[in-house]
């Protein structure tokens, strides 16, 4: 999507980050600081990615309606 501001990923970089940032915490061979930064930081990512799938579904949804209702007026056009 291209409304993104200068620091949030892309949906598909965000969630190769996400799940970096689960490899390193499963691993578990962190301190406990280091893994709470870990953990914040993918957690702001699993919510910028659920955002940015909702502004998609949102789009699709819209775009379906539109084409709808231009197929019901070119059917009725046609009669």
């Amino acid at each position: 999507m291209s409304e993104q501001t200068d620091n949030t990923p892309s949906f598909e970089h965000a969630l190769q980050q996400l799940e970096q940032l689960v490899n390193e915490l499963e691993q578990g061979d962190l301190p406990l600081e280091q893994s709470l930064q870990k953990f914040e930081q993918a957690i702001a990512l699993s919510r910028t990615s659920q955002t940015q799938l909702q502004k998609a579904e949102h789009k699709v949804k819209m775009l379906i309606e539109e084409n709808g209702e231009q197929q019901l007026q070119e059917s009725g056009a046609s009669q």
